[in-house]
């Protein structure tokens, strides 16, 4: 395969055209600085962008050339940079001899920016012919008296070096370079030269360093930064001379530049496995994480110590509590971060301090001033939930610190205390009854109907001696307050008892939860006057009013209901009836137990009563009407079947889900885990016999270019070859004058179309070009250049295409050429090729509650009605997993059974981060057909409608 032609220079631009030509030259031939400046850009971009315009290089030479202007010298120096030198045979063109001359003389012009520049364009040339007569004129700028001249002119004289005649060209040039490196001052310069001592003659550079090992840590960091390159350069080459590289390594680490500390301690864990060194290097990481104030810097030093942890688990868990410093970060991102890498870190020597540290910030989250404590306590929770589920002795030291927070303002917080007490409590039998006292002490303050919700159940499964009941009992009612939740007085007025006896009737106003529509009460105005006042604008402050606690003395459940939320409701009404059930097993007296019942019988009527009025928004929704109904039968007329079921079927369940997830998470960490520590029986890696295991990082680098190869298709191993070929796609029919198929290969952000095409014609086509398009979310990188097929030839053709989005994208275009047969173009269509987005989804996994909280943020989605020929639900289920490349949440055992009804989440996740969630509802009808609908939802619309279309075009087997 021809290799493509090189380019350092790329600029987009879309605009151009070869009519554009004419306009060019006649400003390049004026008179006007401006107009040649801006004339001899449009050329350069014309020529990046594969037009040829070869009669303005005649142009060039004659008006351009002689300017003293410098823009216009720096620009003229780009154009020479990127036109062709060279022939089809790859003999310089003899108008290159032409420029030679101006090149030499810019070399020895007065002015230093004008020879920087020079030298630096002679960097970039590879043709030996041009620069062989301008060799004596480099050479004198190394004694030039500006350091931008020198800088530049050792750069040139390296990349005439790394010419394949540069041996012939400049022989002696390392030991010049050497001289210059031994007497020059200025630290860039010296860089350069080193550098090149490095590259062209790496014994020197070596003797060099070795010479000056003492001065190391006072070079600056411009030429440490090289020599730990050069490090990792001679390491590669000699494992065996590690050890003095090493010293130097460990002397840099104390730089004032953090840049050379940071490649110091990456050089430091790429050389060496050894403790002392991945300490010395996580110590280093460390530093500067703290001392460093850009964020993004921080979150790349995470992402060090996060391998580190991953490859040297035993060393990191000894740098936990330095990792935890960086919590003292206000963003959140990197709290996240941090928090995930010391949880991994925690053992049960270090559990006490981290421990310590979490509840320390948990404290400081109490502090309104700041923003998003909510969500920064949020994750303090779920840390130091798992911290006590990993070692359940420190559970007792927290539970009642969070709990504090079961009030809180921010609900995802709240409930995510909430749900640490409800596992706490089934894992902790020990701790049961101090958490139940303190849970009730502090229900009251509870003011989120969620957080009440899983309370509540709580209370009714846990209370389980007879003055937890009681006090359970006690605690409802009062959070209740009085019956009946509404009174309606002789004029029509709804009060709420509760609110009148305690605030008076100076309160009546702000105590109203309802009113008929046609009630009216007169109103004192700011300015003394009076108006009529509408109750139903009352009724639609009041809810809201009770149910942020604007009035203190509402009961925190009588406020909430209040508000119509009937499903809190029905919940109560379970939780008295399991207390009630309880209470009769634990006491015998028929007169307490009856008048525990006529007290809850009493509640639930009355919440059947408030939702069956107009007093509210709208009425009791049928299902909580349906279970608060069910607990009032089952009092009336319990069974011992009924008692069992509520009793001990809801613990059962619950203490199987806490098993199942903890079985899943065992599952995962196995099949994520390496093995991090040695096993009495592993074989025992001898480094010099080049085991692949025993490998450093360096050679481990060498080995994988292979890898490299064979992901970008260059070669294939056994199997492979197969998968090639499903990706390659006919562009063009068999019949047509030139025939094009495409390899595509699709990495994370970027595809990569290589296309063949072949002339099928007996006439040589000009001007073949690969015209390309996009639609969607996809952008063409750079217009590919025009090529000259002979009869029966092929041409390998790539273009780079940049992705932005899931959103499916198609690529479409022509071939485009001409003949000498034909004056006109030819054009051939090319077939479309559509880019799956399953190329970009990966499986992965999250928490229920957090699939909860994006299914509510979440704005898109898309509703496909199931219609398959697949007449079980669990195959179905499995199918459309399989298809869509993502992961099912919903756990195995929920999923059991042959009820005819299953529902279930999926959950991937985009390389882009984007989240995809999908639901799916079925049920199976009597003929054995499946119906139902699968819901996607997503932040973005691409996504959503990607993922239904590949639903919808996959559901069939």
């Amino acid at each position: 395969m021809a290799i493509e032609k090189s380019c350092s220079l790329i600029i987009h631009f879309d605009k151009g055209t070869p009519a554009m030509a004419n306009e060019i030259k006649e400003a390049l031939e004026g008179n006007d600085v401006s107009r040649k400046i801006d004339a001899l850009k449009k050329a350069i971009m014309l020529l990046l962008n594969g037009e040829t315009v070869p009669q303005l290089f005649i142009s060039i030479v004659r008006y351009v050339l002689p300017s003293e202007d410098h823009t216009i010298q720096k620009l003229l120096l780009l154009y020479l940079e990127i036109i062709d030198k060279t022939d089809s045979s790859g003999k310089i063109l003899p108008e290159m001899i032409l420029i030679c001359n101006n090149l030499r003389n810019n070399l020895q012009h007065p002015n230093e920016y004008i020879r920087g520049v020079t030298l630096r364009f002679l960097s970039r040339l590879n043709e030996a012919e041009l620069i062989e007569p301008l060799i004596p004129s480099v050479l004198a700028n190394l004694e030039h008296r500006h350091v931008f001249v020198r800088r530049n002119a050792i750069l040139a004289i390296m990349s005439i070096c790394k010419l394949p005649q540069g041996e012939q060209l400049l022989g002696d040039a390392p030991e010049l370079i050497e001289k210059t490196l031994a007497s020059e001052q200025d630290l860039s310069a010296r860089r350069n030269a080193f550098l090149m001592l490095f590259t062209c003659a790496q014994d020197r550079a070596i003797n060099f360093l070795l010479n000056h090992l003492e001065n190391v840590p006072n070079w600056g960091d411009l030429l440490q930064m090289v020599v730990l390159e050069l490090i990792r350069k001679v390491c590669r080459t000699k494992p065996a001379e590690k050890g003095k590289y090493i010293k130097i390594i460990i002397s840099l680490l104390n730089s004032s530049s953090t840049a050379v500390m940071y490649e110091c301690a990456a050089t430091l864990v790429s050389l060496s496995s050894a403790p002392t060194a991945i300490r010395a290097a996580a110590n280093t990481y460390c530093q500067l994480l703290l001392s460093q104030s850009d964020n993004n810097v921080k979150l790349i030093i995470l992402d060090r110590l996060q391998e580190l942890k991953t490859s040297h688990k035993e060393v990191m868990v000894e740098m936990v509590m330095d990792v935890l410093r960086a919590l003292s970060s206000p963003n959140l991102d990197i709290k996240r971060k941090t928090l995930d890498i010391a949880l991994e870190l925690i053992t049960p020597r270090n559990i006490d301090e981290v421990v310590m540290t979490l509840k320390k910030e948990v404290v400081k989250t109490q502090n309104k001033e700041l923003e998003k404590n909510g969500e920064y306590r949020q994750m303090l929770v779920q840390a130091i939930h798992s911290c006590a589920l990993k070692f359940p002795e420190v559970a007792s030291t927290v539970a009642h610190l969070l709990m504090d927070f079961l009030g809180d303002s921010n609900v995802a917080s709240a409930m995510d205390v909430v749900y640490f007490v409800r596992e706490i409590i089934e894992t902790n039998p020990k701790l049961r009854e101090s958490i139940i006292s303190k849970l009730l002490d502090i229900f009251y303050q509870i003011r989120s109907s969620k957080v009440c919700s899983c309370a509540l159940w709580i209370i009714g499964e846990y209370c389980l001696a007879r003055q937890e009941v009681e006090s359970g009992i006690s605690t409802i009612k009062q959070s209740l307050g009085e019956l009946p939740f509404y009174t309606v007085t002789e004029d029509g007025e709804v009060l709420d008892p509760a609110l009148s006896k305690s605030q008076g009737q100076a309160s009546k106003a702000s105590a109203f939860v309802g009113m008929t529509s046609s009630s009216r009460k007169p109103a004192v105005l700011a300015d003394g006057t009076y108006a009529t006042q509408s109750a139903t604008s009352e009724i639609a402050m009041a809810a809201p009013t009770l149910a942020t606690g604007a009035a203190a003395t509402t009961a925190n459940l009588r406020a909430i209901l209040l508000t119509g939320d009937f499903f809190l409701g029905a919940v109560v009404a379970c939780t008295l009836t399991k207390m009630v059930l309880r209470l009769e097993q634990i006491d015998g007296s028929t007169v307490t137990v009856n008048k525990v019942v006529a007290d809850a019988l009493l509640i639930m009527t009355s919440m059947l009563t408030l939702g069956a009025s107009n007093v509210l928004p709208h009425p009791i929704d049928e299902d909580s009407y349906d279970r608060i109904s069910l607990c009032i039968r089952l009092l009336c007329s319990p069974t011992d079947m009924m008692r069992h079921v509520w009793l001990k079927g809801c613990r059962e369940s619950f203490v199987k889900m806490i098993l199942d997830k903890q079985h899943r998470e065992t599952e995962e960490t196995k099949a994520n885990a390496q093995v991090t520590y040695a096993q009495p029986d592993d074989l025992i890696d001898f480094y010099h016999l080049k085991n692949r295991k025993g490998m450093s990082q360096l050679e481990l680098e060498d080995e994988v270019q292979d890898d490299l190869k064979r992901a970008t298709g260059e070669f294939t191993k056994d199997g492979d070859s197969v998968r090639k070929l499903n990706r390659i796609l006919q562009l063009t029919g068999f019949s047509d004058p030139v025939y094009a198929e495409a390899y595509v290969t699709v990495h994370q952000y970027d595809i990569v179309l290589d296309v063949t095409v072949i002339n099928r014609t007996n006439e040589t086509l000009q001007n073949l070009c690969l015209e390309l398009a996009t639609m969607g979310d996809l952008k063409l990188v750079e217009r590919p250049q025009n090529y000259t097929l002979a009869p029966e030839a092929s041409k390998q053709i790539k273009a780079n295409i940049k992705v932005s989005s899931t959103e499916t994208g198609v690529i479409f275009g022509n071939i485009v050429y001409e003949t000498t047969s034909v004056l006109d173009r030819n054009v051939v269509v090319l077939n479309d090729i559509h880019i799956d987005i399953m190329d970009y989804i990966s499986p992965a996994t999250c928490a229920d509650a957090a699939f909860r909280n994006m299914w509510a943020e979440f704005e898109w989605e898309n509703k496909v009605a199931v219609n398959t020929n697949i007449q079980d639900e669990k195959e179905f289920l499995e199918h459309i997993v399989l298809s869509t490349n993502m992961k099912c949440l919903t756990p195995p055992s929920a999923l059991e059974g042959n009820c005819g009804y299953l529902a279930a989440n999926l959950y991937a996740k985009s390389v882009f981060g984007e989240d995809a969630l999908v639901n799916v509802s079925l049920e199976k009808k009597n003929d054995g057909k499946l119906t139902g609908f699968i819901r996607i939802r997503s932040k973005t619309q691409g996504i959503a409608l990607s993922l239904g279309d590949k639903i919808t075009l996959k559901q069939k087997k």
